[in-house]
């Protein structure tokens, strides 16, 4: 297992974006993730691929896109175009998920599926093997600072049984309400990836968060 930290961008100053960006360069992070929302898959609306351009000019970290959007297929193009490294999708958003990541791969990028609080794991048993990664949203998706879902404690330990029986290569990732105190527990539980971003932006050493985060 892996032990890998991408800070949230949802939680960023966006009235000095450079700044909280040229921070999370200089530090320990592996990934940059980026939420894009249209307000109809989650009830909010975050940012589009124009401003997604800026970020790519700025950012040195490898770029975790996760689409919480109806219809995520239509913007693969889009993904490329930005450099993301990983095109992350909706289970729930998606009729024909071999199909989207079939397409994304085809398209030069790592593909992740994303499972929203109530969705089993088990659903993607004849899928695991054929995607590099899996988030599991530990809250409810479309807002930011929100209460962490105890529960997935034990969907990660069920997630890695299947990777592991199945010969799988998926890292499984994990975002919402994560911080100091359960990010050493996520990591023990089987987490190769987490997502934090409050607990990043709102503190006051954002560099010194990130290195406790990664070595508590």
């Amino acid at each position: 297992m892996k032990k890998l930290l991408a800070p949230s961008l949802l939680s960023a100053n966006f009235g000095n974006l450079q700044h909280d960006i040229e921070l999370i360069n200089r530090s320990e992070a592996d990934w940059l993730h980026i939420d894009v929302m249209d307000g109809v898959f989650v009830p909010n609306i975050s940012f589009g691929f124009p401003v997604l351009e800026y970020v790519k000019a700025l950012s040195t970290k490898p770029l975790d896109v996760h689409l919480m959007i109806v219809e995520p297929t239509k913007f693969i193009v889009e993904c490329k175009n930005i450099g993301a490294m990983m095109m992350n999708i909706h289970y729930e958003a998606c009729t024909h998920l071999h199909r989207a990541v079939a397409a994304i791969h085809d398209a030069g990028m790592q593909a992740g599926v994303t499972l929203n609080p109530h969705t089993p794991v088990e659903l993607l048993e004849d899928i695991i093997c054929d995607v590099d990664l899996v988030l599991l949203m530990s809250v409810n998706p479309g807002f930011g600072g929100q209460k962490f879902i105890e529960n997935t404690y034990f969907k990660i330990a069920r997630l890695r049984e299947m990777i592991e029986r199945k010969q799988a290569h998926a890292l499984i990732e994990v975002d919402g309400g994560v911080n100091l105190d359960n990010a050493p527990l996520l990591y023990s539980a089987g987490a190769d990836v987490l997502v934090a971003g409050n607990a990043i932006f709102k503190s006051e050493n954002i560099l010194e968060t990130i290195k406790l985060i990664r070595h508590k």
